[in-house]
């Protein structure tokens, strides 16, 4: 199986760099497109996935992945699907078992699948100490003032970045020691299952 995966900003493509070896099997492939920002993958969206259908076969799935950020997820993954529809491609969501696409929203941003893995995050930077328990962080997807500002205080608490997130680097380090079978992010875990039923 081969995958395209659109993506809205380099980060998501450093973090799959890392975690797609440990969750597809050798012989699959993929591919990453990354847009200018979010809206950028919105604004293009429906004319990419239209170019798509006009050559897509079964070997090939395409992998949809936005940041809720404080948009409506229910909204935003309607608008989605919708587009995805409208170019002619059957999705997850509409097609079980015969889809071409799989639309998937790191709730609220891809720094929550970062802070659902405690572990990863502490073996990348090992100042940080147990937080996992706190009330603040027990549900990463739910974590008050975004997700992003959430990782870089606590990485800048113990010394970290004090000039700011890198978050590309932050990615990269994070997740090379993710276990995708141990994440505490619900969103994490949706995108997990979407991958699997690619394949």
């Amino acid at each position: 199986m081969h995958i395209e995966f659109l993506l809205e900003e380099p980060s998501s493509e450093a973090a799959l760099s890392n975690l797609l070896p440990k969750l597809l099997q050798k012989e699959d492939s993929w591919k990453f497109i990354t847009f200018n920002g979010k809206s950028d993958l919105l604004d293009s969206l429906e004319k990419t996935l239209r170019g798509y259908s006009k050559w897509i076969d079964e070997s090939i799935r395409i992998v949809v992945l936005l940041d809720r950020d404080s948009q409506n997820c229910i909204a935003l993954k309607q608008d989605i699907e919708a587009k995805a529809i409208k170019s002619g491609l059957t999705t997850k969501s509409s097609s079980p078992t015969t889809f071409q696409l799989v639309n998937r929203i790191a709730i609220e941003e891809l720094e929550s699948w970062f802070l659902g893995d405690a572990n990863a995050l502490r073996t990348a930077y090992p100042k940080v100490k147990y937080f996992e328990n706190k009330a603040k962080y027990r549900n990463p997807d739910e974590i008050n003032g975004g997700t992003w500002e959430a990782l870089e205080k606590l990485l800048q608490n113990v010394g970290y970045y004090p000039s700011g997130l890198p978050k590309v680097e932050v990615a990269r380090n994070i997740s090379k020691h993710m276990n995708p079978n141990s994440n505490r992010s619900r969103s994490f875990n949706a995108f997990k299952d979407g991958i699997l039923a690619c394949i």
